[in-house]
C-alpha cells in the first residue's frame, strides 16, 4: 500500500504541475515554445556550418606564373572571395574600412627565389579580431602556398638537376604530413558548436521552467499545499513535480537527436541507447538542481532574470569552448558542480566519437553523485520551507 500510495501521490503532483503551467503563460512559453524556437533558430544560424566567400585582398608585386597561380588557387578556395589591389596601402585601407578580412602580399622575385631553392615570402595580414575567418583564411592560404611552392621546386629539380620523380619528391618533401581530422572531418565551426548548443538549450529551459515553478510556489505560499498533495513525503513532492519535466525534456531530447540532427545534417556515431542513458542521467541531475535554485528565490521574475543571465557563464565554464584545465582553479571546481560539464563530455564522446558510457565512467559517476547531492539539498530545502508555509 505505501508504494501504491506514493506512486499515486507522484502522479497527482504531476497533474497538478500540468495545471499550474497551463495557467501560467510565462511558464507555458518557457517550457513549450522556447526549446523548439531556440533549437531551430540557433541551428539555422550554423546550418551551413562553414564560412564561404570571406573577402581577401591580393597584392601581386611579382607578376609571374607562380604568383598568378597562388592568386588563382587562393581565389578558388571555398572559404575565400579575392580581389586584386595595386598596392599594400590600398589593401590596408580595404581591411581597415571593413571591405575585407585581410590581404595577401606576394613579394617581387618570389618565383626566382623558389626556383633557385631560396626562401621566398608571401605575407598574410589578417584581421584576428574575428578569429574564425582569420583561422580559416590562414589554413587555406598556407595549404595553397605549400602545395604550389613544392610543385615549382619539384619541376626545378627534375628539369635542371635531372632528378627522377621519386628522388625529387624526397628532396621537396622529406617528411610527408598525412593530416586526417577525425569526427569533424571538414573542421567546421557549426559541426563543433551545434551539439553543445542543443544540450545547453535543454539545460537552460529546464532549469528556467522548473526553478520558476518552485519560486512561484514560494511566492504564492503554496509549498504547504504542495507538501500536502505529496502526503507529507518530501521525496514524492520532489519527484512528483520533477516527473513532468523528466517526461517533457526526454521528449525534447529525442526530438533534437532525430529531427534537429537530421535537418542540420549532424551525424550520431554512437549507440542511441547509450545516448538515451546519458540524457536520462543528465535530466535526473538537473531536476533536483532546478528545485534547489527555485527555493533560493521568492520572486519568479527575479529567478528567471538570474537564470537567463547565467546561460552564457554556464556554457563558458563547462570546458566545451575552452579547455577546463586552463580555467582558474575556483572556476574549475564550480564547473564540476554543474551536471552540464560532465554530460557534455559524455554526450560529445558518444555523438561525435562513437564511444560508450563505460568509456566515460568518470563523468557518469560525477553525474550520479551530483544527482544524489542535489536531491539531498532539495529535500532539505523543502523540509525547511514547508513549516514556514504551513504555519
Amino acid at each position: 500500500m505505501p508504494l501504491r500510495s506514493t506512486i499515486s501521490n507522484i502522479w497527482r503532483l504531476t497533474l497538478r504541475e500540468v495545471r499550474i503551467i497551463a495557467k501560467d503563460h510565462s511558464l507555458l512559453l518557457t517550457l513549450l515554445i522556447a526549446p523548439l524556437l531556440y533549437a531551430f533558430f540557433y541551428g539555422s544560424i550554423y546550418s551551413y556550418k562553414e564560412e564561404e566567400g570571406v573577402k581577401l585582398a591580393i597584392v601581386d608585386d611579382d607578376h609571374t606564373y607562380l604568383s598568378r597561380m597562388i592568386s588563382q588557387q587562393v581565389g578558388h578556395a571555398q572559404v575565400t572571395s579575392t580581389f586584386i589591389v595595386p598596392t599594400v596601402e590600398d589593401a590596408k585601407a580595404a581591411m581597415y574600412n571593413g571591405y575585407c578580412q585581410g590581404f595577401l602580399y606576394i613579394e617581387k622575385g618570389l618565383e626566382s627565389k623558389v626556383k633557385t631553392l631560396h626562401q621566398g615570402q608571401v605575407v598574410v595580414a589578417l584581421n584576428a579580431a574575428r578569429f574564425l575567418p582569420s583561422s580559416d583564411l590562414l589554413m587555406s592560404i598556407n595549404q595553397v602556398c605549400l602545395t604550389l611552392g613544392a610543385g615549382v621546386r619539384l619541376q626545378y629539380l627534375q628539369k635542371v638537376k635531372g632528378m627522377n620523380t621519386q628522388i625529387s619528391m624526397q628532396e621537396v618533401m622529406p617528411v610527408n604530413l598525412d593530416y586526417r581530422p577525425l569526427y569533424n572531418s571538414r573542421s567546421s565551426y557549426g559541426a563543433f558548436l551545434l551539439p553543445g548548443l542543443l544540450a545547453l538549450i535543454l539545460q537552460q529551459t529546464l532549469l528556467l521552467g522548473l526553478s520558476a515553478s518552485v519560486s512561484g510556489e514560494r511566492s504564492r505560499k503554496s509549498v504547504g499545499e504542495w507538501a500536502q498533495a505529496a502526503g507529507g513525503n518530501p521525496s514524492a513532492a520532489l519527484w512528483g513535480k520533477g516527473l513532468f519535466y523528466l517526461l517533457l525534456f526526454s521528449t525534447y531530447a529525442f526530438f533534437f537527436m532525430t529531427v534537429n540532427y537530421t535537418v542540420l545534417e549532424l551525424p550520431i556515431r554512437g549507440s542511441s541507447w547509450q545516448l538515451a542513458g546519458a540524457f536520462l542521467l543528465f535530466l535526473l541531475s538537473l531536476i533536483p538542481m532546478g528545485v534547489c535554485i527555485g527555493f533560493l528565490f521568492r520572486s519568479p521574475l527575479l529567478n528567471v532574470q538570474v537564470m537567463a543571465f547565467s546561460t552564457y557563464p554556464f556554457f563558458l565554464v563547462t570546458g566545451y569552448t575552452f579547455p577546463l584545465h586552463n580555467l582558474p582553479v575556483a572556476l574549475q571546481w564550480a564547473a564540476k558542480l554543474l551536471p552540464t560539464t560532465h554530460f557534455i563530455k559524455v554526450y560529445q564522446s558518444i555523438v561525435q566519437a562513437g564511444a560508450t558510457l563505460g568509456q566515460n565512467m568518470g563523468s557518469v559517476v560525477w553525474l550520479i553523485g551530483l544527482c544524489l547531492l542535489y536531491t539531498l539539498l532539495a529535500l532539505l530545502l523543502f523540509r525547511k520551507q514547508t513549516p514556514q508555509t504551513g504555519s
